[in-house]
């Protein structure tokens, strides 16, 4: 096998082409960060706001657990009497 060739089973981003895009893509979002962060930054809040809707429309309301127990029950809630009926 050539020295040139790379090894079965390297991976694309271990080799000279993978870290040589790697660090073209940190130069890259280094310089689009800094030069375009005045603009960037003035959008921060409507991005804030219209992530909400965004992860509702992706996400859904699946994954906040205690999907268990009905809605009016709270976790380790004392009864308001005792079973026994005694007060």
């Amino acid at each position: 096998m050539n020295a040139d060739q790379p090894q079965r089973g390297t991976s694309f981003w271990r080799s000279r082409t993978g870290l040589a895009l790697c660090g073209f893509l940190a130069i890259a979002a280094v310089l689009l960060i800094l030069e375009h962060r005045a603009h960037a930054l003035q959008w921060l809040p409507f991005a804030i706001l219209l992530a909400c809707p965004l992860l509702h429309l992706f996400h859904g309301h699946g994954g906040h657990g205690g999907h268990g127990r009905g809605h009016g029950d709270k976790a380790g809630a004392q009864p308001d009497s005792d079973p026994d009926g005694r007060g």
